[in-house]
């Protein structure tokens, strides 16, 4: 399955590539950020008080908004601020095809100093609805939080290939109980597009 999520994306890349036309948009410029992530989550029994198995496969859509122009210019940190909104898709591969839904806001430094790598860091969270069928969770809305890392390696000016880890947390915050919650790590691959 990752082969095949791999290929699709170096087709998309490749294909998308051969069509541009010259722009002048970097990150160190640009204003927005689509972007389209898909991957493989797990959760972690026994992290926590997370004690049921759940795989998922994700989509993720993600829209990013650069809030300021680069910052400590010559230093290893220089970066830009990063607002994020992401709506999330989360299919629990081995609860019969049952899933998750909802949005997340995430805050992100991203690292510019480097030609030819985009490293960024994140961290946030926003509301779940899960329909996992565990009485374990106590209820359907829940609240997820989350952080992580990623890097972007530039295809051309205005397209970057992702690859991301993040750790996922999802209970349901105590408005419930029982509240067992999933702790879980997810590997994506995607593709960002700047404007």
């Amino acid at each position: 399955m990752v082969k095949s999520l791999v290929t699709v994306f170096f087709l998309l890349a490749l294909a998308t590539q051969l069509h541009a036309e010259p722009a002048k948009t970097t990150v160190a410029t640009t204003d927005y950020e689509l972007t389209l992530l898909s991957g493989y989550g797990t959760s972690h029994r026994g992290f926590g008080e997370t004690r049921t198995q759940v795989q998922t496969f994700d989509a993720i859509a993600r829209l990013g908004w650069f809030l300021t122009d680069e910052i400590g210019k010559g230093s290893w940190y220089q970066g830009r601020h990063q607002l994020l909104v992401e709506l999330p898709y989360h299919l629990a591969v081995d609860h019969g095809g049952r899933s998750m839904v909802g949005g997340y806001l995430l805050g992100s430094w991203k690292f510019t100093a480097l030609n030819n790598m985009k490293p960024y860091i994140f961290a946030g969270g926003g509301p779940l609805y899960v329909d996992l069928g565990l009485p374990s969770m106590g209820a359907k809305l829940n609240f997820s939080y989350q952080g992580g890392t990623g890097i972007q390696v530039p295809i051309n000016a205005t397209m970057l290939f992702n690859l991301e880890y993040r750790y996922h947390h999802i209970s349901n915050a105590g408005t419930a109980s029982p509240n067992e919650p999933l702790n879980s790590s997810k590997f994506l691959l995607g593709i960002s597009w700047l404007y």
